[in-house]
């Protein structure tokens, strides 16, 4: 299936979603990295509010490529980052936070997808190397926060425009798409061992 969400997304639209889906965004994008991530842990366990209340958000692991223009910031290249280094982040985030969608590139691992089932979001993965084609559908730069961390670990609030297409691969429901790909080629190579030829 293929959908076109807008921010905030509801967890309603969210639950509907499957491991293979396509979506397009339009609204409001934060970008964090690791070190926005573990500021804005110290930010919720010490009670204090994130710059930006990031509910029905699309969260984008991604370190932009900017430059400076009379009206602001330009972003360049807006390409994904590795999302398996904020595993240790990304569940209490959804949890305090009603994140609802996080972009990324690679794969979550098992204490994500819990806690997208639990509390209604998804992972959703962006082809990397296609960093200015997700350029392309920024449309403004917000605002930006905790520019001391430096410019690709900044918070950056992005307006997008047909962000994607994004495929979701760890849905509301608990599956996970890396994890899937990788028994079936555990099982294979079992059965290549074996004698048995591949699973068809």
């Amino acid at each position: 299936m293929e959908y076109r969400l807008k921010t905030p997304i509801s967890e309603q639209e969210i639950r509907r979603l499957r491991v293979g889906d396509l979506v397009i965004v339009d609204g409001l994008v934060v970008t964090m990295r690791d070190a926005g991530h573990r500021r804005a842990i110290e930010h919720l366990r010490s009670g204090r509010r994130l710059p930006i209340d990031l509910s029905g958000l699309v969260l984008y692991h991604m370190g932009p490529v900017v430059k400076r223009v009379e009206s602001g910031w330009e972003i360049v290249a807006a390409g994904p980052t590795t999302s398996a280094r904020l595993e240790a982040y990304e569940p209490e985030l959804i949890e305090r936070t009603g994140i609802r969608l996080i972009v990324g590139k690679g794969g979550m691992g098992a204490r994500t997808a819990e806690a997208c089932m639990r509390f209604g979001a998804a992972y959703a993965i962006y082809p990397g190397g296609a960093g200015a084609l997700a350029a392309n559908a920024i449309e403004s730069v917000e605002r930006v926060e905790w520019l001391d961390l430096g410019i690709p670990e900044a918070m950056w609030v992005l307006r997008v425009r047909g962000f994607g297409p994004l495929m979701i691969a760890i849905d509301p429901s608990g599956r996970n798409f890396y994890d899937e790909r990788r028994r079936e080629v555990e099982e294979n190579m079992r059965r290549i061992l074996e004698g048995g030829g591949l699973r068809r």
